[in-house]
């Protein structure tokens, strides 16, 4: 605690963070990262989950704590926690990527731009995604749009560092024709015409990168910063009432704060947790260092729940302040046990089998897309065993290891998303 005392102290001073335990300099700050095995172990405990529990509500005869709360349930079911979780760990990964930009010496403007490029990837993705969810009766029937969906985003999104000449330019702009003539072709039910009925999970997590990121941009590595912009962010969801974003009623922007705010702050929290961990990254010393502050933040979010459990449901669905301060309580005591056995144990190794899914999350969450439209096309079923109960969730479990090692797969033959 005095440790966290003198650095706020320094940031306020100086206005820069002191750099510990790290390798590359910049000549301006004196900040300097390295990558953090742990942030990709937990992404991909978090990528293999979502494609878990994406796969098992259709079983029959499993657990109800699996699957996600209804909408008036006051409960937090394991499918509830997975796309916050994504929120978290991708608001700790934001400052250390965008730092290693600046550690290259990019201009602010390439950094702005590359921002901005992988905000429009993951919106146009899940805005599309959202559509193929909702199709009704067109030229192209569910199974084919899907299939045309992920091959578009393949060609105009695959990593083509290795591919020379302009044939990369050119798979892009295929890529593009077939989402121009796949949108200009659909209709939903109803009749309804392609648009952005919601933004779909992965532009949720478009708009609230965007927003982690620009508040990066400014604060950097500034432990103070970093947690004055996190109670901002708290602030603004649970003051007044149902929080500020909701009491405005600003309909027109409710697409930058998707959730009253609340999926905002999943990724600023998890913003200040990594900017913590960079300032507390002693592994020699990791008991008596970032630990107790981990633990702290954990026991204040849990607390911070049980307030909030008096004005709000625990609801993924409604976004409630009651489900962001639970389920943050989760991920700090998560990322405890991830960063010890990983970062100080020395034991990443033990999630080889799921390590792919780090580095090669946005290829593995695409892999199922593909499979239930050939399944569809092609007529195949599991035997009925394995749609109830142990055997199904056993399935599950299996199919979401075979999409991540689809993904490693196709990554060796330099095929893998990219933004």
């Amino acid at each position: 605690m005095f440790g966290l005392l003198r650095i706020l102290k320094d940031d306020i001073l100086l206005g820069v963070a002191e750099a510990k335990a790290h390798t590359t300099k910049s000549k301006q700050t004196g900040i300097s990262v390295t990558r953090l095995e742990s942030l990709d172990v937990f992404r991909s405990l978090m990528m293999f989950l979502m494609i878990f529990v994406n796969d098992i509500p259709g079983l029959k005869n499993i657990p109800d704590w699996l699957l996600h709360a209804a909408s008036d349930e006051n409960r937090l079911g394991l499918a509830d926690t997975v796309f916050p979780g994504f929120l978290f760990i991708m608001g700790m990964a934001v400052p250390y990527a965008v730092e290693i930009r600046r550690q290259r010496e990019e201009p602010l403007w390439q950094i702005l731009l590359h921002i901005m490029l992988r905000t429009l990837a993951l919106l146009v993705m899940g805005v599309f995604i959202v559509n193929h969810d909702t199709i009704g009766k067109c030229l192209i029937s569910q199974p084919w749009f899907g299939i045309g969906m992920v091959t578009a985003f393949f060609l105009v999104w695959n990593d083509y560092s290795k591919l020379k000449g302009y044939w990369s330019y050119i798979l892009r702009v295929l890529g593009i024709a077939v989402l121009f003539w796949l949108a200009y072709e659909y209709k939903g039910i109803g009749g309804a015409k392609f648009s952005p009925q919601w933004w779909g999970i992965l532009g949720l997590i478009g708009w609230s990168y965007l927003t982690c990121a620009v508040v990066v941009l400014f604060t950097r590595f500034n432990l103070l910063l970093a947690i004055v912009a996190a109670g901002i962010t708290i602030a603004l969801c649970i003051l007044p009432d149902k929080g500020i974003i909701k009491q405005l009623n600003i309909h027109h922007l409710d697409f930058l704060f998707p959730g009253g705010g609340v999926h905002a702050a999943f990724a600023i929290i998890g913003m200040m947790t990594g900017v913590i961990v960079y300032h507390f990254n002693e592994k020699a010393n990791f008991c008596k260092t970032l630990l107790p502050i981990l633990v702290g933040l954990a026991v204040a979010a849990l607390a911070g729940a049980y307030w909030a459990q008096h004005h709000w449901i625990i609801s993924k669905i409604g976004a409630t302040p009651t489900w962001l301060f639970l389920c943050c309580s989760i991920f700090f005591a998560l990322f405890i046990v991830i960063y010890w056995l990983v970062d100080v144990a020395g034991k990443k190794n033990w999630f080889k089998i799921i390590a792919p899914a780090g580095t090669l999350t946005l290829t593995c969450y695409m892999i199922p897309y593909l499979w239930y439209s050939i399944q569809t096309l092609t007529g195949w079923a599991y035997p009925k065993v394995l749609n109830s109960g142990w055997p199904g969730l056993a399935r599950s479990l299996v199919f979401s290891l075979l999409c991540i090692g689809i993904a490693w797969g196709l990554s060796q033959i330099k095929i893998r998303l990219k933004i």
